[in-house]
């Protein structure tokens, strides 16, 4: 994933110490219930579209933004799945961050999906019921978009 310019400016002083960041993720479906995914080119693994929202920008547009960004399909969000603290990553060059996850149902409006920035090998359309190898973090958020039931949040505060 491409790190947006804030974050190298914040790295410049903060060291590689945790940063504490918004993170969104967007699940799109089409007109034939399909879901979009895009084969992540920093680890080969199909995934949601997500990213970091910039500065002052409202994660539901981020959230459209990413996704026109890196799969050229415009998608206009239809509600929030859910929210949630995810555990602290620690990336190659010993980066720590841990991200609040705001995820939503989105729906493609135009635009035909391809590989649009350097983020990704591979984007396409799924069958929810015929997915490539998804991992957890993605099959419940897909779940979550399906269903009628509210926003899932933690309510324990617990991970």
């Amino acid at each position: 994933m491409a790190t947006p310019d804030f974050i190298r400016d914040l790295r410049a002083t903060a060291g590689q110490q945790l940063l504490w960041l918004p993170g969104v993720t967007a699940v799109v479906f089409d007109d034939q219930g399909r879901v979009l995914l895009g084969r992540r080119s920093d680890n080969g693994r199909w995934s949601l579209i997500g990213g970091i929202p910039d500065p002052g920008e409202q994660p539901a547009a981020c959230a459209m933004r990413e996704v026109e960004e890196e799969t050229a399909v415009r998608c206009v969000v239809e509600r929030l799945v859910l929210v949630q603290a995810l555990s602290p990553v620690t990336y190659d060059n010993g980066d720590v961050c841990q991200f609040m996850d705001v995820t939503f149902r989105c729906r493609a409006v135009s635009g035909e999906a391809r590989v649009n920035d350097d983020e990704s090998l591979e984007v396409g359309w799924f069958a929810v019921d015929a997915l490539p190898e998804l991992g957890e973090f993605g099959q419940v958020r897909i779940k979550q978009a399906l269903s009628d039931a509210p926003t899932w949040f933690d309510p324990t505060g617990l991970h």
